[in-house]
């Protein structure tokens, strides 16, 4: 891969202009910005834009624009067959496909692709990897480490986009290419990872607010329940408050810390949660030691979460100045966003527990209309299917879009090590109704037409019931 984004960085450097575009999420934002960062650094001439999604249409207004190169950050791999008319970079850590390229030659993807139209990609898939060992943000910077070795520092902005793209879920800690960029990080002295709490507002929320929204794990009786979190820890002795402010976990000293955890371990087990489910608690934390204490920019998973908030209310560029280093003007506008998308996704869980989920053999669903923003409905769809406990079926939520209905998929992990791979699933289901999907084994999503929903839906059952049983056919 460091050979290949050497190669890439080659292009680059001949290039009289980029234009970059990269997607509007955590990582394709922070991807973006470590893109722009590494150009103005080495003194190439760019511009940036954000996509909602790259397809045919999007790409014929790329090929008028004409940039020398283009460069894809965090998307491109699955429209590598539309690219013929451009000179074109691509770092993205989805599955390739290209409608021409048997499944079993995808590996041989980038030998196609520069044949077909002088397209170099970095890609894990390419390296017999999947996607969650690197993200669109990771590739992006090991491509600015082979502009110039000394862009080391931006390696924190490229952890921040693999946590923003939950990379460290699973295994609750990163893995994969991600441990050699985490090193970068720390040699640099921007990155500090330790072992802690795992759950969301470690620099910002007050503790008991930590508890009621954890939704991985899910805590019996403390999860969504506020009062029932202050009545826990009051119980086990922790002060809440210094004079009048709520404290926040990184305020505690490590006593209070580990008799928390310890308290909440306990709390779990008695209460019908397996081992796994508990230790869930306590991962792999990554702090950007150059950031103020208490910034929402400090903690690489709230930090991720506010450029989620910016790109999927259209406003991405504010999220790209924050990654640039832009603290004032850009911060504040971000904060009032997030604090828009957290009142959103509480009113768009409350509307999914009052609607409910429908149920086929296979699969459980919603269809949010207009009640969800089509940008947010897959972070409510991963929310809910934590909620629900059902860790038998995966989620898949449908929201009215301008270009159709936005399908997200969600899965549970147990699903995914028994074969499902949802990212195969809305390629395939999609195509069956003119749209287009992709994404992940555990996330995926598509766009098809309206009015198509409901047999949309019954093929997803059809095909996740083929790959659970290991009948599924090659997609």
């Amino acid at each position: 891969m460091e050979a290949q984004a050497q190669q890439i960085a080659e292009r680059l450097r001949k290039a009289g202009r980029v234009g970059v575009y990269c997607h509007i999420d955590a990582d394709g934002v922070s991807g973006g910005a470590i893109a722009s960062e590494a150009l103005s650094r080495a003194g190439i001439e760019h511009d940036v834009s954000f996509l909602k999604k790259l397809d045919e249409a999007s790409i014929r207004v790329i090929e008028r624009e004409a940039p020398p190169v283009a460069w894809f950050v965090d998307f491109g791999a699955g429209q590598l067959h539309l690219m013929d008319r451009l000179d074109a970079v691509v770092t993205d850590h989805h599955v390739p496909t290209a409608r021409e390229v048997p499944r079993e030659s995808r590996r041989d993807l980038v030998r196609f692709a520069e044949d077909a139209g002088r397209v170099l990609m970095l890609n894990p898939h390419l390296e017999g990897q999947g996607s969650d060992v690197v993200s669109g943000a990771g590739l992006a910077y090991t491509v600015a480490k082979a502009l110039d070795p000394r862009n080391t520092d931006l390696a924190a902005v490229a952890v921040v986009g693999a946590v923003g793209d939950v990379q460290d879920q699973e295994f609750r800690r990163l893995r994969g290419f991600n441990r050699t960029i985490l090193e970068d990080g720390i040699a640099a002295g921007v990155l500090q990872a330790s072992t802690d709490l795992r759950l969301f507002g470690r620099e910002t929320r007050p503790i008991h607010k930590m508890l009621e929204y954890s939704s991985d794990p899910w805590i019996p009786r403390l999860s969504g329940n506020g009062e029932a979190c202050i009545s826990f820890l009051l119980e086990i002795g922790i002060d809440l408050k210094v004079e009048d402010t709520w404290r926040t976990w990184s305020e505690l000293d490590a006593g209070e810390k580990r008799r928390i955890i310890s308290e909440l371990v306990s709390h779990m087990l008695a209460r019908g949660c397996g081992w796994r489910e508990a230790e869930r608690l306590v991962g792999e934390v990554y702090t950007l030691i150059r950031e103020p204490v208490g910034s929402p920019t400090r903690d690489a998973k709230e930090f991720g979460t506010l450029i989620n908030a910016c790109g999927r209310y259209d406003a991405a560029e504010v999220a790209y100045r924050i990654c640039r280093g832009d603290r004032g003007e850009a911060l504040e506008s971000a904060l009032r966003l997030l604090a828009g998308h957290r009142e959103h996704l509480v009113s768009s869980l409350e509307w999914i527990e009052q609607v409910g989920l429908a149920k086929l053999e296979a699969i459980q669903y919603f269809h949010a209309e207009d009640k969800i923003r089509d940008t947010v409905v897959g972070i409510a769809a991963g929310i809910a299917l934590q909620a629900s406990g059902n860790r038998q079926m995966p989620l898949i939520a449908f929201a009215y879009a301008p270009d159709g209905v936005k399908v997200s998929a969600r899965a549970p992990r147990e699903l995914v090590a028994r074969g499902l791979d949802l990212a195969a699933v809305m390629r395939e289901a999609s195509r069956q109704f003119g749209g287009e999907g992709g994404g992940h084994h555990a996330a995926a999503g598509a766009t098809i037409p309206r009015g198509s929903e409901e047999a949309f839906a019954k093929a997803v059952d059809a095909l996740v019931k083929g790959q659970l049983s290991g009948t599924a056919s090659p997609g």
